[in-house]
């Protein structure tokens, strides 16, 4: 005999109203046909699911076992078609990341596209934060998934590991600084700096972290994104603070001194962030298990 759903939900109804007959009405079959299913369910299991009264029907102890598990299932398909909704063809899921700007410039770019074409019915809508920010609308349900650094406090919230990404100091190649192996920011705020517009969330935690040693940061430039900052440290004008998985790529196309920055603020990692990732809806599920999966990680190192 094959489980049919129908057949469990027809037993939940005899149990609800105590009747075969009114479980029958509830289930749009006849009484004959209820009563046919409901026997071959307890032939099939070699139990007695109910004792018959003048009054109705009462449940054995077998039934009481029976009607657990048999809540329990249809719970789990109830579960499994809103999971499957989201795959199916026509249906179209909106995923909203919070991320900061590493995330956004250095990650995110690499890995998306795979997911989206593997995916085609998945939209992703990427807000670009301050990592307190997004830690403050995860907390209070504005955002429902994030990339956020290690460094900030984020107790409140359930995290999970998904890239290193420390911060390096870059350089001319023959400015003072470009003999040193690691450096404290404390070393370099004497010197003038190449930066992010200030709406850039990197550049605010740098300038943070440089007011908590009572210094301001000193700008000769501020442009929008690393390779132009890159190319501006290259050609002499200044030094920068930017993720190492930048420098890394940009080293390639400008030349540059890199420099390893000591202190937990720099040697971050991203970390992904949820209120409950239990309680997230099948495809925002879906979404972080890919990004926490092996060959994710496989192509970030």
């Amino acid at each position: 005999m094959r489980l049919d759903l129908f057949d469990l939900q027809l037993f939940l109804n005899i149990v609800e109203t105590g009747s075969l007959t009114r479980g029958a009405e509830y289930s749009s079959i006849s009484l004959q046909a209820a009563s046919e299913r409901i026997k071959k369910l307890e032939q099939h299991y070699q139990v007695n699911l109910f004792i018959r009264h003048s009054g109705g029907v009462k449940l054995t102890f077998a039934g009481q076992v029976f009607a657990e598990h048999a809540q329990a299932i249809l719970q789990q398909g109830q579960q499994l078609s809103r999971a499957m909704a989201v795959f199916s063809e026509g249906q179209h899921s909106n995923i909203s990341l919070w991320c900061n700007s590493s995330a956004q410039s250095e990650y995110l770019p690499l890995l998306l596209p795979q997911y989206l074409v593997n995916n085609p019915n998945i939209q992703i809508d990427l807000k670009e934060a301050e990592s307190n920010d997004i830690i403050a609308a995860l907390t209070n349900g504005t955002a429902k998934l994030g990339l956020i650094s290690s460094f900030f406090a984020a107790s409140q919230l359930q995290t999970q590991e998904f890239s290193d990404d420390p911060l390096v100091l870059i350089c001319p190649e023959q400015h003072d600084l470009s003999s040193g192996k690691a450096l404290k920011l404390g070393d370099c705020l004497n010197y003038p700096f190449v930066g992010l517009m200030q709406y850039h969330s990197l550049q605010q935690s740098i300038e943070a972290q440089a007011r908590l040693l009572h210094c301001e940061i000193q700008y000769r430039l501020r442009l929008p994104n690393f390779a132009a900052i890159a190319q501006v440290v290259a050609n002499g004008v200044g030094i920068a603070i930017m993720p190492q998985r930048a420098a890394q790529r940009l080293a390639k196309l400008y030349a540059f001194k890199q420099i390893q920055l000591t202190g937990d603020w720099a040697n971050r990692k991203l970390l992904l962030a949820a209120k409950n990732f239990n309680e997230l809806s099948a495809a925002y599920q879906h979404f972080s298990q890919f990004l926490l999966s092996a060959e994710i990680q496989k192509v970030l190192d």
